[in-house]
């Protein structure tokens, strides 16, 4: 599919503006804690995804994809805690789980792809 990074990246885009919402409900308590790892976690998924395809050998590429899939899994762990902990709704937590495992899908078939030109 032709337009596969551009639409992970807007997808990854809307997910951090969706995670820098959500957290601005979050406790004050928070600020240095769930709320700060939340939001850089998040974050790391676009500037991993963004660095890697600044790169032209396939390995360093690979890396930062790989770097950006386990990022996204951290902030999703992270959106786990924060709704168990009630610091969001139930339906702001699944739209952006949905939309992370989506995210995930694609990151992970990328690599996928990586693994089998390699």
């Amino acid at each position: 599919m032709e337009n596969f990074p551009e639409e992970l990246k807007s997808k990854i885009d809307f997910f951090i503006h969706g995670v820098y919402a959500a957290s601005r409900g979050f406790p004050k308590k928070e600020m240095y804690g769930i709320t700060s790892q939340l939001r850089r976690a998040a974050l790391s998924v676009a500037l991993n995804y963004t660095e890697g395809y600044a790169r032209f050998r396939k390995n360093v590429h690979r890396n930062f994809i790989e770097t950006a899939y386990g990022s996204l899994q951290e902030s999703k762990y992270l959106l786990q805690f924060s709704f168990k902990e009630k610091y969001m709704s139930e339906s702001k937590y699944k739209k952006l789980y949905e939309l992370a495992e989506d995210i995930g899908k694609m990151l992970w078939g990328m690599l996928r792809n990586m693994n089998l030109e390699a």
